[in-house]
């Protein structure tokens, strides 16, 4: 009997540890970060309050305020080890001064503006503040930059040596500096949005707290900047899809395609706020890749049904991205709209013209299987099939490409 309270105690403890790591990470680590100006000592600090949560909230049971009792303890952790590091009397005074801090939803927001220092080359400010403010692992990181994982943990490696060198504070910019890191910041949210929207590894299909964060991400970065159209561009954008979120899966955790979703269960009040924020960016007249993303989600959204979807304006709206963010991943999402527009023949010799610049994209393949079946050229939508589930690591992406094959 007492074994197998100690194994639910323990069970217990893992439980609550996992839900705050998974809401409050960023918060914690950003708060640490900012006190003690180093990301690495950060790490290092939560990842030893983490090692001893797992005994501590087994034998004594999980606290009132788990997130503040892991600060509280990573502080700890942190002072001892400058204790022990013979760095000079005026860095252990300092530390030593200070309270263990509060975290906040604020160091979150604060901790990925601080990441995007312009110091680094945009790119490895994406990678860092995707590790660092949303806990996603280097594999998860090198999925989404369709990156070897060891490059990618080349690029983290170098972004924090980088930060270290330059003494760079984990404070938040001043206004003046949110222009700068604006970009970056932007696109970290967007990643971290899309990985839990539809996960990049193996064991889930989506992590809807990450989904949640992003979005949480976007609307207060649109707060702190009001009259940033991009912004508000990025918040629509999320806020439409997460309206749809909850069609998106069957009860056995399989995609549902968007033109099989059943529109009733849409989230129409969180459309509507998210046009009318959509409409007030858009009248600012500054466009942006994020404002024209949430045009055509827009679209989406409104058409009543999916034979209803307005495709010539999603395809413009296509062109007016590529020429404000030109990519052959846009280009790929502009060839389904020609599909409906100009048919499946057009369509396909648009998806064969990316096929060396996309030839590892699984959607590249999934899209051109659909296309070659269109046309009754099915042992070659087989072909393409196999490919795109060769290259697919999402279980239920893969589930679906399973599905087609088995019935084409």
């Amino acid at each position: 009997m007492p074994d197998r309270r100690v194994a639910a105690e323990a069970a217990e403890a893992a439980k609550a540890l996992d839900a705050v790591w998974r809401h409050d990470s960023a918060s914690m680590l950003g708060v640490l970060a900012r006190r003690l100006g180093n990301l690495d000592r950060a790490e290092e600090a939560l990842q030893d309050a983490l090692a001893e949560a797992v005994k501590h909230w087994t034998e004594h049971g999980v606290p009132a305020n788990p997130a503040g009792w892991l600060v509280t303890t990573a502080w700890r952790k942190a002072v001892d080890r400058v204790r022990r590091d013979a760095t000079g009397q005026e860095k252990l005074a300092r530390v030593l001064a200070e309270r263990p801090p509060e975290p906040t939803d604020d160091d979150r927001l604060a901790l990925v503006f601080a990441c995007c220092h312009p110091v680094l080359p945009q790119p490895a400010q994406v990678a860092l503040t995707l590790h660092a403010a949303s806990g996603l692992a280097t594999e998860e990181i090198a999925a989404a930059f369709l990156m070897a994982t060891p490059t990618m943990a080349q690029r983290l490696v170098r972004a924090k040596r980088r930060l270290r060198e330059v003494g760079v504070r984990f404070d938040p910019p001043e206004p003046v500096e949110y222009d700068q890191r604006l970009p970056a910041v932007l696109a970290v949210i967007y990643l971290v949005f899309n990985e839990g929207y539809l996960a990049s590894g193996r064991d889930q299909p989506q992590r809807r707290e990450l989904a949640r964060e992003g979005l949480d991400l976007a609307r207060q970065l649109a707060d702190l900047m009001p009259t940033e159209p991009e912004a508000a561009g990025l918040a629509a954008l999320l806020e439409l899809h997460e309206a749809r979120a909850g069609t998106r899966f069957d009860g056995a955790g399989r995609i549902v395609l968007l033109e099989d979703q059943d529109r009733r269960r849409w989230d129409r009040p969180l459309i509507a706020a998210a046009v009318a924020r959509l409409g007030a960016a858009v009248a600012r007249a500054r466009p942006g890749s994020y404002q024209v993303q949430a045009g055509i989600a827009a679209q989406h959204a409104l058409a009543p049904s999916f034979d209803e979807t307005d495709w010539a304006a999603i395809r413009q709206f296509y062109d007016l991205l590529y020429d404000l963010q030109p990519g052959p991943v846009t280009l790929l999402n502009r060839a389904v709209a020609t599909r409906y527009t100009h048919g499946p023949g057009p369509a396909l010799a648009e998806v064969d013209a990316l096929r060396e610049s996309l030839g590892e994209y699984r959607l590249l393949h999934a899209t051109r299987a659909e296309l070659l079946r269109a046309l009754g050229r099915d042992d070659e939508a087989a072909a393409a099939l196999r490919r795109a589930l060769a290259l697919a690591t999402n279980p239920a992406e893969r589930e679906l490409l399973s599905r087609r094959l088995a019935t084409r």
